[in-house]
Protein backbone atom coordinates (compact mmCIF):
# COMPACT_ATOMS: atom_id res chain seq x y z
CA UNK A 1 0.00 0.00 0.00
CA UNK A 2 2.94 2.72 0.92
CA UNK A 3 3.67 2.44 -2.99
CA UNK A 4 0.57 3.43 -4.33
CA UNK A 5 0.43 5.86 -1.57
CA UNK A 6 3.55 7.76 -2.37
CA UNK A 7 2.51 7.12 -6.60
CA UNK A 8 -0.59 8.91 -5.93
CA UNK A 9 1.48 12.03 -4.32
CA UNK A 10 2.82 12.23 -7.48
CA UNK A 11 -0.35 12.49 -9.23
CA UNK A 12 -0.27 15.94 -9.38
CA UNK A 13 2.43 16.02 -12.16
CA UNK A 14 0.49 13.23 -14.32
CA UNK A 15 -2.05 15.34 -16.00
CA UNK A 16 0.62 18.28 -16.09
CA UNK A 17 0.02 19.52 -19.55
CA UNK A 18 3.72 19.40 -21.20
CA UNK A 19 3.98 15.65 -20.19
CA UNK A 20 2.34 13.13 -21.89
CA UNK A 21 1.86 9.53 -20.13
CA UNK A 22 4.99 7.51 -21.73
CA UNK A 23 7.31 10.72 -21.15
CA UNK A 24 6.11 10.88 -17.66
CA UNK A 25 6.15 7.13 -17.17
CA UNK A 26 10.29 7.07 -18.33
CA UNK A 27 10.43 10.05 -15.88
CA UNK A 28 9.11 8.14 -13.04
CA UNK A 29 11.23 5.02 -13.59
CA UNK A 30 14.52 7.14 -14.21
CA UNK A 31 14.11 8.70 -10.75
CA UNK A 32 13.83 5.86 -9.35
CA UNK A 33 16.96 3.91 -10.89
CA UNK A 34 18.54 6.38 -9.41
CA UNK A 35 17.57 5.89 -5.92
CA UNK A 36 18.20 2.28 -6.20
CA UNK A 37 21.71 3.01 -7.60
CA UNK A 38 22.14 5.66 -3.91
CA UNK A 39 21.15 2.68 -2.16
CA UNK A 40 22.49 -0.75 -3.63
CA UNK A 41 25.48 0.83 -5.75
CA UNK A 42 23.41 -0.52 -8.63
CA UNK A 43 20.61 -1.19 -10.85
CA UNK A 44 21.16 -3.17 -13.46
CA UNK A 45 19.19 -6.37 -11.71
CA UNK A 46 15.96 -4.10 -10.76
CA UNK A 47 12.58 -4.76 -12.71
CA UNK A 48 10.50 -0.94 -12.56
CA UNK A 49 6.81 -1.93 -13.36
CA UNK A 50 4.85 1.43 -13.47
CA UNK A 51 1.33 2.55 -14.16
CA UNK A 52 0.73 6.16 -13.13
CA UNK A 53 -2.81 6.30 -14.35
CA UNK A 54 -3.79 3.79 -11.46
CA UNK A 55 -1.02 4.61 -9.17
CA UNK A 56 0.41 1.53 -9.33
CA UNK A 57 4.36 0.59 -8.88
CA UNK A 58 6.36 -2.46 -8.55
CA UNK A 59 9.55 -2.53 -7.90
CA UNK A 60 11.50 -5.84 -7.95
CA UNK A 61 15.42 -7.25 -7.39
CA UNK A 62 16.77 -9.92 -8.99
CA UNK A 63 19.39 -12.30 -7.53
CA UNK A 64 21.50 -15.81 -8.21
CA UNK A 65 21.11 -18.10 -4.91
CA UNK A 66 24.43 -18.99 -3.61
CA UNK A 67 25.57 -21.43 -1.00
CA UNK A 68 25.71 -20.24 2.18
CA UNK A 69 28.55 -18.31 3.63
CA UNK A 70 29.43 -17.98 -0.25
CA UNK A 71 27.74 -14.16 -1.14
CA UNK A 72 30.25 -11.56 -2.55
CA UNK A 73 27.67 -9.42 -4.07
CA UNK A 74 24.88 -8.82 -1.83
CA UNK A 75 22.78 -7.01 -4.36
CA UNK A 76 23.31 -9.39 -6.85
CA UNK A 77 23.47 -12.81 -4.55
CA UNK A 78 21.29 -14.30 -1.96
CA UNK A 79 22.48 -17.30 0.28
CA UNK A 80 20.49 -20.34 0.04
CA UNK A 81 18.78 -19.98 3.30
CA UNK A 82 17.83 -16.66 2.90
CA UNK A 83 16.10 -17.30 -0.40
CA UNK A 84 14.25 -20.00 1.20
CA UNK A 85 12.21 -18.20 3.40
CA UNK A 86 10.93 -16.61 0.26
CA UNK A 87 10.28 -19.77 -1.48
CA UNK A 88 11.05 -23.31 0.35
CA UNK A 89 11.85 -25.18 -3.10
CA UNK A 90 14.91 -22.99 -4.46
CA UNK A 91 18.11 -24.21 -5.16
CA UNK A 92 21.54 -22.83 -5.81
CA UNK A 93 22.15 -21.30 -9.00
CA UNK A 94 18.55 -20.42 -9.39
CA UNK A 95 17.07 -17.00 -9.96
CA UNK A 96 15.27 -15.23 -6.93
CA UNK A 97 12.75 -12.19 -7.93
CA UNK A 98 12.22 -10.53 -4.34
CA UNK A 99 9.64 -7.31 -4.29
CA UNK A 100 11.31 -4.46 -2.88
CA UNK A 101 9.34 -1.93 -0.72
CA UNK A 102 9.90 1.75 -1.51
CA UNK A 103 10.19 2.49 2.56
CA UNK A 104 13.05 0.16 2.89
CA UNK A 105 14.81 2.85 1.08
CA UNK A 106 14.47 4.80 3.80
CA UNK A 107 12.42 7.96 4.68
CA UNK A 108 15.50 10.70 3.18
CA UNK A 109 15.53 8.27 0.19
CA UNK A 110 11.85 8.91 -0.08
CA UNK A 111 12.22 12.65 0.62
CA UNK A 112 15.09 12.75 -2.24
CA UNK A 113 13.16 11.18 -4.36
CA UNK A 114 10.35 13.15 -4.81
CA UNK A 115 12.20 16.27 -4.55
CA UNK A 116 14.27 14.76 -7.58
CA UNK A 117 10.71 13.99 -9.58
CA UNK A 118 9.53 17.59 -9.00
CA UNK A 119 13.02 18.74 -10.40
CA UNK A 120 12.80 16.41 -13.46
CA UNK A 121 9.02 17.61 -14.34
CA UNK A 122 9.98 21.01 -14.24
CA UNK A 123 13.81 20.61 -16.28
CA UNK A 124 11.10 18.63 -19.03
CA UNK A 125 9.03 21.63 -18.77
CA UNK A 126 11.07 23.63 -19.27
CA UNK A 127 13.15 22.25 -22.06
CA UNK A 128 9.40 21.85 -23.55
CA UNK A 129 8.60 25.92 -23.17
CA UNK A 130 12.04 26.52 -25.03
CA UNK A 131 11.29 24.16 -27.78
CA UNK A 132 7.37 25.74 -28.48
CA UNK A 133 8.82 29.41 -28.16
CA UNK A 134 12.44 28.39 -30.11
CA UNK A 135 9.82 27.45 -33.02
CA UNK A 136 7.75 31.05 -32.59
CA UNK A 137 11.35 33.31 -33.68
CA UNK A 138 10.29 36.15 -35.46
CA UNK A 139 6.62 35.46 -35.21
CA UNK A 140 4.02 37.94 -33.60
CA UNK A 141 2.99 37.18 -30.05
CA UNK A 142 0.55 38.16 -27.54
CA UNK A 143 0.70 38.37 -24.03
CA UNK A 144 -0.24 40.11 -20.79
CA UNK A 145 1.64 42.65 -18.74
CA UNK A 146 1.78 41.16 -15.29
CA UNK A 147 4.77 43.20 -13.60
CA UNK A 148 6.61 46.34 -14.35
CA UNK A 149 9.65 46.55 -13.58
CA UNK A 150 12.19 49.61 -14.32
CA UNK A 151 14.32 47.92 -16.67
CA UNK A 152 11.48 45.34 -18.06
CA UNK A 153 8.12 44.58 -18.57
CA UNK A 154 6.91 41.37 -17.28
CA UNK A 155 4.20 39.57 -19.57
CA UNK A 156 2.59 36.38 -18.82
CA UNK A 157 0.82 34.14 -21.64
CA UNK A 158 -2.56 32.35 -21.42
CA UNK A 159 -0.30 29.32 -20.19
CA UNK A 160 1.53 31.41 -17.51
CA UNK A 161 4.56 31.79 -19.34
CA UNK A 162 6.91 34.03 -18.21
CA UNK A 163 8.11 36.63 -21.53
CA UNK A 164 10.67 39.23 -20.84
CA UNK A 165 9.99 42.76 -22.69
CA UNK A 166 13.37 44.70 -21.83
CA UNK A 167 13.07 48.48 -22.02
CA UNK A 168 15.80 48.72 -24.65
CA UNK A 169 13.07 46.72 -26.93
CA UNK A 170 10.01 49.19 -26.21
CA UNK A 171 9.06 51.61 -28.59
CA UNK A 172 9.68 55.33 -26.67
CA UNK A 173 5.95 56.14 -25.93
CA UNK A 174 4.65 52.38 -24.95
CA UNK A 175 3.22 52.95 -21.67
CA UNK A 176 1.19 49.75 -20.22
CA UNK A 177 -0.67 48.93 -17.08
CA UNK A 178 -0.78 45.93 -15.63
CA UNK A 179 -3.62 43.50 -17.18
CA UNK A 180 -3.16 45.50 -20.75
CA UNK A 181 -2.33 43.13 -23.89
CA UNK A 182 0.69 43.62 -25.57
CA UNK A 183 1.90 42.25 -29.00
CA UNK A 184 5.51 41.84 -29.87
CA UNK A 185 7.82 39.31 -31.58
CA UNK A 186 9.66 37.07 -30.14
CA UNK A 187 12.87 38.04 -30.52
CA UNK A 188 15.00 34.88 -28.97
CA UNK A 189 14.88 32.39 -26.42
CA UNK A 190 17.56 30.85 -24.49
CA UNK A 191 18.01 28.99 -21.55
CA UNK A 192 19.97 30.68 -18.77
CA UNK A 193 20.28 27.27 -16.29
CA UNK A 194 17.51 24.95 -17.19
CA UNK A 195 14.90 28.05 -17.09
CA UNK A 196 14.29 29.45 -20.95
CA UNK A 197 14.85 33.20 -20.81
CA UNK A 198 11.92 34.50 -23.73
CA UNK A 199 12.53 38.46 -24.58
CA UNK A 200 10.10 40.01 -26.38
CA UNK A 201 10.61 43.03 -28.64
CA UNK A 202 8.51 45.96 -30.26
CA UNK A 203 11.15 48.28 -31.81
CA UNK A 204 12.46 45.59 -33.97
CA UNK A 205 12.00 46.09 -37.78
CA UNK A 206 11.13 42.36 -37.83
CA UNK A 207 7.73 43.55 -35.98
CA UNK A 208 7.40 46.10 -38.32
CA UNK A 209 7.79 43.32 -41.24
CA UNK A 210 5.24 40.82 -39.78
CA UNK A 211 2.31 43.82 -38.33
CA UNK A 212 2.17 44.32 -42.38
CA UNK A 213 1.97 40.13 -42.99
CA UNK A 214 -0.91 40.64 -40.63
CA UNK A 215 -2.72 43.87 -41.65
CA UNK A 216 -2.10 44.08 -45.33
CA UNK A 217 -3.69 40.16 -47.27
CA UNK A 218 -1.59 40.89 -50.29
CA UNK A 219 1.52 40.50 -48.54
CA UNK A 220 -0.18 37.56 -46.29
CA UNK A 221 -0.70 36.01 -49.36
CA UNK A 222 2.65 36.45 -50.81
CA UNK A 223 1.64 38.78 -54.07
CA UNK A 224 3.62 41.47 -52.47
CA UNK A 225 7.21 40.75 -50.82
CA UNK A 226 8.83 42.82 -48.25
CA UNK A 227 12.68 43.82 -49.27
CA UNK A 228 13.58 45.47 -46.52
CA UNK A 229 12.38 47.68 -43.68
CA UNK A 230 14.52 49.92 -41.90
CA UNK A 231 13.28 51.84 -38.40
CA UNK A 232 13.94 53.87 -35.49
CA UNK A 233 11.65 52.86 -33.34
CA UNK A 234 8.66 55.76 -32.45
CA UNK A 235 9.85 58.24 -35.12
CA UNK A 236 10.51 56.90 -38.74
CA UNK A 237 10.00 53.61 -41.02
CA UNK A 238 10.95 52.63 -44.24
CA UNK A 239 10.01 49.90 -45.95
CA UNK A 240 10.66 48.61 -49.56
CA UNK A 241 7.84 46.55 -51.05
CA UNK A 242 7.53 44.44 -54.08
CA UNK A 243 4.95 42.94 -56.37
CA UNK A 244 5.02 39.93 -58.24
CA UNK A 245 1.96 40.62 -60.34
CA UNK A 246 2.25 43.46 -62.37
CA UNK A 247 -1.28 44.37 -61.76
CA UNK A 248 -0.76 45.15 -58.46
CA UNK A 249 0.25 48.47 -56.73
CA UNK A 250 2.40 47.81 -53.92
CA UNK A 251 2.59 50.86 -52.02
CA UNK A 252 -0.89 51.68 -52.99
CA UNK A 253 -2.23 48.19 -51.62
CA UNK A 254 0.25 48.60 -48.42
CA UNK A 255 -1.02 52.17 -47.84
CA UNK A 256 -4.66 51.65 -48.81
CA UNK A 257 -7.46 54.87 -49.10
CA UNK A 258 -6.15 57.52 -47.62
CA UNK A 259 -3.86 55.41 -45.63
CA UNK A 260 -6.77 53.10 -44.18
CA UNK A 261 -4.89 50.21 -44.38
CA UNK A 262 -1.48 51.35 -42.95
CA UNK A 263 -3.57 52.93 -40.58
CA UNK A 264 -3.70 50.41 -37.61
CA UNK A 265 0.20 49.76 -37.59
CA UNK A 266 1.14 52.99 -37.64
CA UNK A 267 -0.89 53.34 -34.36
CA UNK A 268 0.75 50.23 -33.01
CA UNK A 269 4.12 51.55 -33.36
CA UNK A 270 3.10 54.78 -31.28
CA UNK A 271 2.22 56.78 -34.44
CA UNK A 272 5.74 56.06 -36.11
CA UNK A 273 5.90 57.65 -39.60
CA UNK A 274 5.83 54.92 -41.86
CA UNK A 275 7.84 55.59 -45.91
CA UNK A 276 6.41 52.58 -48.47
CA UNK A 277 8.24 52.53 -51.44
CA UNK A 278 8.45 50.67 -54.24
CA UNK A 279 11.82 48.14 -54.56
CA UNK A 280 14.02 48.53 -57.71
CA UNK A 281 17.04 46.83 -58.52
CA UNK A 282 18.58 49.84 -60.12
CA UNK A 283 20.43 51.46 -56.93
CA UNK A 284 20.20 54.48 -58.74
CA UNK A 285 16.74 54.15 -58.38
CA UNK A 286 16.15 53.20 -55.01
CA UNK A 287 18.57 56.48 -53.32
CA UNK A 288 16.29 58.54 -54.93
CA UNK A 289 13.26 56.45 -53.63
CA UNK A 290 14.59 56.47 -50.45
CA UNK A 291 15.03 59.56 -49.99
CA UNK A 292 11.82 60.22 -50.24
CA UNK A 293 9.98 62.80 -49.57
CA UNK A 294 12.81 65.34 -50.82
CA UNK A 295 12.96 65.41 -54.98
CA UNK A 296 16.39 64.01 -55.71
CA UNK A 297 17.96 66.14 -59.47
CA UNK A 298 20.89 63.83 -59.36
CA UNK A 299 22.94 60.77 -57.79
CA UNK A 300 26.47 59.45 -58.45
CA UNK A 301 27.39 56.61 -56.81
CA UNK A 302 30.52 54.69 -55.98
CA UNK A 303 29.91 50.96 -55.66
CA UNK A 304 33.15 50.41 -54.82
CA UNK A 305 33.12 52.40 -51.43
CA UNK A 306 29.18 52.25 -51.28
CA UNK A 307 29.20 56.15 -51.37
CA UNK A 308 26.16 57.60 -52.67
CA UNK A 309 26.45 61.21 -53.74
CA UNK A 310 23.15 62.97 -53.93
CA UNK A 311 22.54 66.61 -55.59
CA UNK A 312 18.90 68.50 -54.30
CA UNK A 313 17.73 72.12 -54.91
CA UNK A 314 18.88 73.99 -51.76
CA UNK A 315 14.99 73.64 -50.86
CA UNK A 316 14.69 70.07 -50.89
CA UNK A 317 18.08 69.46 -48.44
CA UNK A 318 16.37 69.47 -45.01
CA UNK A 319 13.40 67.03 -46.34
CA UNK A 320 16.20 64.77 -47.61
CA UNK A 321 18.21 65.48 -44.42
CA UNK A 322 14.56 64.98 -42.30
CA UNK A 323 14.27 65.71 -38.53
CA UNK A 324 17.12 64.66 -36.72
CA UNK A 325 18.52 63.42 -39.73
CA UNK A 326 16.26 60.27 -39.51
CA UNK A 327 15.02 60.52 -43.46
CA UNK A 328 18.76 60.27 -44.58
CA UNK A 329 19.34 57.71 -42.38
CA UNK A 330 17.03 55.31 -42.66
CA UNK A 331 17.60 55.58 -46.67
CA UNK A 332 21.06 54.72 -45.86
CA UNK A 333 20.44 51.57 -44.00
CA UNK A 334 17.46 50.84 -46.67
CA UNK A 335 19.61 51.04 -49.35
CA UNK A 336 23.26 49.90 -48.59
CA UNK A 337 24.79 53.08 -49.44
CA UNK A 338 26.52 55.96 -47.36
CA UNK A 339 24.48 58.85 -48.65
CA UNK A 340 26.08 62.65 -48.52
CA UNK A 341 24.15 65.25 -49.92
CA UNK A 342 24.74 68.24 -52.01
CA UNK A 343 22.69 71.59 -53.07
CA UNK A 344 22.59 72.49 -56.33
CA UNK A 345 24.20 75.76 -57.73
CA UNK A 346 26.05 76.44 -54.42
CA UNK A 347 29.62 76.79 -55.76
CA UNK A 348 31.34 77.32 -53.46
CA UNK A 349 31.16 74.78 -50.49
CA UNK A 350 33.84 73.15 -48.08
CA UNK A 351 33.80 70.36 -46.59
CA UNK A 352 33.60 69.94 -42.44
CA UNK A 353 36.76 67.99 -42.23
CA UNK A 354 38.80 70.49 -43.98
CA UNK A 355 38.54 72.26 -40.51
CA UNK A 356 40.02 69.61 -38.72
CA UNK A 357 42.54 71.96 -37.45
CA UNK A 358 40.56 74.24 -35.69
CA UNK A 359 37.13 72.48 -35.22
CA UNK A 360 37.30 69.09 -32.50
CA UNK A 361 36.77 66.22 -34.34
CA UNK A 362 33.43 65.15 -31.99
CA UNK A 363 32.48 68.71 -32.78
CA UNK A 364 32.35 67.34 -36.56
CA UNK A 365 30.86 64.30 -36.23
CA UNK A 366 27.68 65.94 -34.57
CA UNK A 367 26.93 68.00 -37.50
CA UNK A 368 27.24 64.35 -39.50
CA UNK A 369 24.88 63.04 -37.47
CA UNK A 370 22.12 65.61 -38.61
CA UNK A 371 23.39 64.87 -41.92
CA UNK A 372 25.58 67.83 -42.18
CA UNK A 373 28.93 67.71 -44.05
CA UNK A 374 29.59 71.16 -45.53
CA UNK A 375 30.15 74.34 -44.47
CA UNK A 376 27.11 75.60 -46.07
CA UNK A 377 24.93 72.65 -44.62
CA UNK A 378 25.39 73.59 -41.01
CA UNK A 379 25.49 78.20 -42.32
CA UNK A 380 22.33 77.65 -43.70
CA UNK A 381 20.63 76.53 -40.61
CA UNK A 382 19.18 78.29 -37.36
CA UNK A 383 21.66 78.35 -34.38
CA UNK A 384 18.79 78.13 -31.74
CA UNK A 385 17.82 74.83 -34.44
CA UNK A 386 21.24 73.43 -34.21
CA UNK A 387 21.30 73.36 -30.45
CA UNK A 388 17.97 71.29 -30.26
CA UNK A 389 19.23 68.87 -33.20
CA UNK A 390 22.60 68.41 -31.49
CA UNK A 391 24.32 67.61 -28.23
CA UNK A 392 26.47 71.28 -28.84
CA UNK A 393 26.00 73.83 -26.63
CA UNK A 394 25.04 77.34 -28.06
CA UNK A 395 28.40 78.70 -27.52
CA UNK A 396 30.13 75.78 -29.23
CA UNK A 397 28.25 76.16 -32.45
CA UNK A 398 28.14 79.94 -32.39
CA UNK A 399 32.25 79.66 -32.25
CA UNK A 400 31.68 77.08 -35.49
CA UNK A 401 29.90 79.45 -37.18
CA UNK A 402 32.51 82.04 -36.93
CA UNK A 403 35.10 79.88 -37.92
CA UNK A 404 32.95 78.87 -41.24
CA UNK A 405 31.83 82.15 -42.31
CA UNK A 406 35.88 83.25 -41.83
CA UNK A 407 36.88 80.92 -44.12
CA UNK A 408 33.77 81.83 -46.81
CA UNK A 409 34.31 84.91 -47.03
CA UNK A 410 37.63 85.46 -47.81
Amino acid sequence: MENIALIESFSEFKDDKFIDRVTLMAILEDVFRNALKKKFGSDDNFDIIINPDKGDLEIWRNRIVVEDGEVEEPNEEISLSEAQKIEPDFEVGEDVSEEVKLMDLGRRAILALRQNLISKIHEHDNTTIYKQFKDLEGEIYTAEVHHIRHKAIILLDDEGNEIILPKDRQIPSDFFRKGDNVRGIIESVELKGNKPAIIMSRSSPRFLEQLFFQEIPEVFDGLISIKKAVRIPGEKAKVAVDSYDDRIDPVGACVGMKGSRIHGIVRELGNENIDVINWTNNPQLLVTRALSPARVSSVKLNDEKMTAQVYLKPEEVSKAIGRGGHNIRLAGQLTGYEIDVFREGVEEDVELTEFSDEIDAWIIDEFKKIGMDTARSVLEQDVADLVKRTDLEEETITEVVRILKAELEE
